[in-house]
This record gives C-alpha cells, sequence and structure tokens, in this order.
C-alpha cells in the first residue's frame, strides 16, 4: 500500500467527471488500498479517486474509523431533510465553510468485488457520502459554501470559546 498524493483546489482533475469503473483488476484494487491509506494517513473521513488524480468513479468513506466503505459507480437515489454545519476537504487544506446538505441519503453504488449494495445514511455519514459523491462530478464543496472560507484554526479557536 501507498500514500498518495492529494491533488488541491486548483488542479484541473478536480472539476472533470470521473469515468465508470468496468472491471475491478489489481491496479484498481491497489487504488482502493492506497486511498484508504491516504484518507487515514491524512486524518480524513472520506476520499474520492480524483482527489488522488484518477477519473474513475470511486470513493471511500469511513467517519467512525472502524467502519471503512468502499462505494464504486455510486448512484444517489434519494435524499431528505437538512443539516446545516462545518465541512472542511482534504483537497482544500486548513479551510471550512458552512454548507448545507441534505441530512438522509440513499446511495446505490457497488462494493470492491462490484457487487451492487444499497445504503441508507444520515448525518456525518450522509454528508460524507454527498461530499465524495461531487468530486465524482468534478465539484468542490467550496461552491456550496454559504459566506465565506475560514480557516481551520479560527474555527477550532471559536469553538473553544463557546
Amino acid at each position: 500500500m501507498a500514500i498518495r498524493n492529494i491533488r488541491e483546489m486548483g488542479d484541473s482533475v478536480l472539476n472533470k467527471v470521473c469515468k465508470e469503473v468496468k472491471e475491478m483488476n489489481g491496479r484498481t484494487m491497489d487504488l482502493i488500498d492506497d486511498m484508504f491509506d491516504t484518507m487515514y494517513e491524512a486524518d480524513g473521513v472520506g476520499l474520492a479517486a480524483p482527489q488522488v488524480g484518477i477519473l474513475k468513479r470511486i470513493f471511500v468513506v469511513d467517519t467512525t474509523g472502524e467502519d471503512p466503505m468502499v462505494f464504486i459507480n455510486p448512484e444517489i437515489i434519494e435524499t431528505d431533510g437538512e443539516q446545516r454545519g462545518y465541512e472542511g476537504c482534504l483537497s482544500v487544506p486548513g479551510k471550512s465553510g458552512m454548507v448545507t446538505r441534505p441530512n438522509y441519503v440513499k446511495v446505490r453504488a457497488l462494493d470492491e468485488n462490484l457487487e451492487e449494495f444499497e445504503l441508507e445514511a444520515e448525518e456525518l455519514l450522509a454528508r460524507a457520502i454527498l461530499h465524495e459523491n461531487d468530486h465524482l462530478d468534478g465539484h468542490l464543496y467550496v461552491e456550496r459554501v454559504e459566506g465565506e472560507l475560514v480557516n481551520n484554526s479560527d474555527l477550532m479557536a471559536q469553538e473553544e470559546e463557546e
């Protein structure tokens, strides 16, 4: 396994639509393993393939540190409710912004064995799935930010005061 370089905002690969995965092979399995290693090393809860320069419809998520999930060719089939909170991204280091997203999502995807599954998620997991899915269509969360981006250090200081 390897830690890959995370592409940052301004890199054109982050604005491109990813291609569907048609077959599983060793290179794709290595990519998935490397994505988990890279995400954990960067203290993230999700990572999409374009964030490491690969234009495939794959993302990984682990919001608890104990529940790694792979989503290949994901399709959002239902959303509901609303949640508003600060969101960050490994491709926009050191910054966060207020984003409103659905509080509930139902997604259909393939796992690493290319077997189809459906998952219903709420709150942080729903936010992470929707955030990573946006990457596959060439979108960054900064397009959804309400107001200004803030430095994470300023946000932490503000939270400590409250």
